[in-house]
């Protein structure tokens, strides 16, 4: 069955081609297995809570006629502007206008929000982008531009709330604007299309522009909203949308709601956050978090932009699913939110997860993945600019911002980063053990290695455990520390980039100030393992071990090893201590990005300068098992992976060269998701 819907239709329609009808959501109470809700151009200014779950077999479908031309937005017009003084006006709506909360008397809040920044849920747009929230009245008529913003022009654009009776008064300057001449909205709604109900399967999301919800704070300790999602549900595509300006995250792929334990840390603190968050998995596990309830999503194709805190959020109900062909760009940019949950994705427990040919750029941080990265892999993506834009902002105070491409965070793995272009200052964060690293072209360095696993007690232990699954599973195997190490790197090149002068100096005060989550090192190359053991010198500690008499030993304690074979070193780029087979070039090794037109542009003079280097091919077999899951480098179908594709999708011969691309060519094209690629 097909439903139409039409916003411009008359009222009263029956869903027909003929007689459609106004609202999606009109489609959604009654849309089936099987059926297709097809929804013309215009805006939708609802909060589409589809009703009926679809099968395997028959999902239920809402695609728009044409593509990111029907508009479902989180926001109301904003009118009857009068002015004030200059170019301040104000405006007043009823208070009834809200479904569910305020959202300029809600503040951003939650678990690992740094709460001394203040921010409610709501914004005002003009022309389709968020102003600037002020917390005072006086500021919005002597705006001063953000020190954090990465636009600081145009964060002098600014807006206030306060309540009168029963309405919310706003006040903006829009500078050489008149209001009432412009397009100027503001944010009513906390989701755009997401169920309020759990277990909604199997829903295709098609050809949307989703935009400007008011949506909460999103921590793996609390239910995770998102402007698109499934709400804990299975199967679901969401594919050729366009999704930006979500106060917080875009899609949620995340956790349901359990009321004893949302955002407990921030309501009660006899726990640490850490210990919370074991008790929230543990939870899900006894109330039907399992492969065959849970996950199974695909994103794909969609452009996800402007959004404060992720493009994509996860936890637990991110497992088994598929992030392939997305432009994720520009989150966290504004800067007026702040806290240890940001990134162009951030997902815990992705277990079997796989994020490939996705291009995450000018992101606070690229990609976060946190707790429980087992058998998740990154293939295939495009990293670039995922750093501070200016060289003010970067300094040792700063450090938990500083950005990157890539950050695992305390899991045990087995994590799979092969063949990516990492191009920002700093390529991947690894706070973490268990992870292979194959076939990359990083031009950024390796930081935080052998720290940040620890909660920061001031003069205790404070070991963070985490629970590592059964592979392909969900279930819990157990819980243990992270020990660092557990490390491959096979077949990569390490290119040293010129940093900003500030970056050094933030580096050099990183060293001197010894925190415990960075030590912001911006060196290529895997120096920072130069103290870990090699896999024979690990396995030489249990020979005679025979369990119990034996003498007291740290072997369970101490570093993991680190293997590493068929990686070059170029521009200062340094090897571990010991690596025998290191390839080190003398001649500088030179590369660039370009755009024109939707369509990126690498170009390298590495494989001139390599002339006949080759390595081997790597394989799960060479790659062997993630020491604490025994889980090995595979498919989520427990197949073995042979490392013969490259990043572009062309096949290796048996003259395997080292990095990302299969063949000497010197220009690879990359096209954005909004392209035809």
């Amino acid at each position: 069955m097909q439903y139409y819907v039409n916003i411009n239709a008359a009222a009263g329609g029956d869903g027909s081609k003929e007689n459609p009808f106004v609202h999606i959501q009109d489609a959604a109470n009654i849309a089936k297995p099987g059926d297709e809700v097809l929804v013309y151009p215009g805006i939708y200014r609802e909060a589409v809570s589809p009703v009926h779950a679809g099968t395997e077999e028959n999902p239920i479908v809402y695609r728009s006629i044409e593509p990111r031309k029907a508009v479902i937005t989180g926001a109301e017009k904003l009118g009857d502007w009068k002015n004030v003084q200059g170019s301040v006006w104000t405006a007043r709506v009823k208070n009834d206008i809200f479904p569910d909360r305020n959202p300029y008397t809600t503040l951003v809040s939650g678990d690992w929000f740094i709460a001394t920044f203040i921010a409610h849920l709501g914004d005002v747009y003009l022309n389709g982008k968020s102003l600037y929230e002020v917390t005072e009245k006086e500021a919005v008529f002597n705006p001063k531009p953000s020190q954090a913003s990465w636009d600081p022009d145009f964060s002098k654009y600014v807006w206030y709330a306060e309540q009168e009776g029963d309405e919310t008064v706003f006040y903006a300057n829009f500078h050489e604007f008149t209001p009432n001449k412009e397009n100027v909205e503001f944010s009513v709604r906390k989701n755009c299309f997401y169920p309020e109900a759990e277990g909604v399967n199997y829903i295709t999301l098609s050809g949307f522009t989703v935009c400007q919800a008011a949506t909460q704070w999103a921590p793996p300790t609390a239910y995770q909203e998102g402007m698109v999602g499934p709400h804990w549900s299975k199967g679901w595509v969401i594919e050729g949308c366009e999704i930006f300006e979500s106060k917080c995250s875009g899609i949620s792929l995340g956790k349901y709601y359990q009321p004893e334990n949302d955002n407990k840390w921030l309501k009660k603190k006899f726990k640490d956050g850490t210990q919370t968050e074991r008790e929230v998995i543990c939870r899900a596990q006894r109330e039907g978090w399992t492969k065959e309830n849970i996950g199974h999503h695909t994103v794909r194709r969609c452009d996800i932009h402007d959004c404060g805190q992720t493009g994509i959020v996860g936890h637990l109900g991110c497992v088994f699913s598929l992030i392939e062909d997305n432009h994720i760009h520009h989150i966290n940019n504004k800067q007026n939110l702040a806290g240890a949950e940001i990134g162009g994705i951030k997902l815990h427990a992705a277990i079997d997860t796989i994020i490939r040919r996705n291009h995450f750029h000018h992101c606070t941080r690229g990609l976060w993945l946190d707790w429980q990265a087992q058998g998740t892999r990154v293939t295939q993506n495009l990293f670039h600019d995922n750093c501070l834009p200016f060289d003010y902002l970067m300094n040792p105070q700063a450090m938990m911002a500083t950005g990157e491409d890539i950050f695992v965070e305390i899991s045990h793995g087995p994590t799979l980063i092969d063949n990516n272009l990492l191009l920002s200052y700093r390529a991947l964060k690894l706070s973490t053990q268990g992870v292979a690293v194959v076939h990359n072209f990083l031009a950024g360095s390796i930081a935080c290695v052998g720290r940040g696993v620890n909660n920061g007690a001031k003069t205790l232990p404070s070991p963070r455990y985490t629970p590592y699954h059964v592979p392909h599973r969900t279930e819990i195997e157990g819980f243990m520390t992270v020990l660092h190490g557990d490390m491959r790197f096979y077949n990569n090149v390490f290119v040293q980039q010129k940093v900003p002068q500030m970056l050094k100096m933030a580096s050099l005060g990183g060293k001197l100030m010894q925190n415990e989550w960075e030590d912001m090192n911006i060196t290529a190359g895997l120096q920072p393992y130069d103290a870990y053991p090699t896999k024979a010198e690990w396995l030489k500690q249990f020979e005679g071990y025979c369990g119990m008499g034996s003498p007291a030993s740290d072997r369970y304690y101490s570093y993991l090893p680190v293997e590493t074979g068929g990686n070059v070193y170029a521009n200062g780029a340094k090897p571990r201590k010991g690596e025998a087979d290191a390839i080190k070039l003398t001649a500088p090794i030179e590369w660039k990005l370009t755009e024109s037109n939707g369509t990126w542009t690498f170009e390298t003079n590495l494989y001139e300068k390599l002339g006949t280097t080759h390595c081997s091919m790597i394989t799960t077999e060479t790659l062997g098992q993630a020491i604490m899951p025994e889980e090995c480098f595979e498919n989520p179908d427990g197949s073995p992976i042979t490392f013969d594709t490259d990043l572009a999708g062309e096949k290796r011969d048996t003259n395997v060269l080292p990095g990302p691309f299969a063949n000497r060519s010197d220009k690879e094209i990359w096209k954005t998701a909004s392209s035809d690629r």
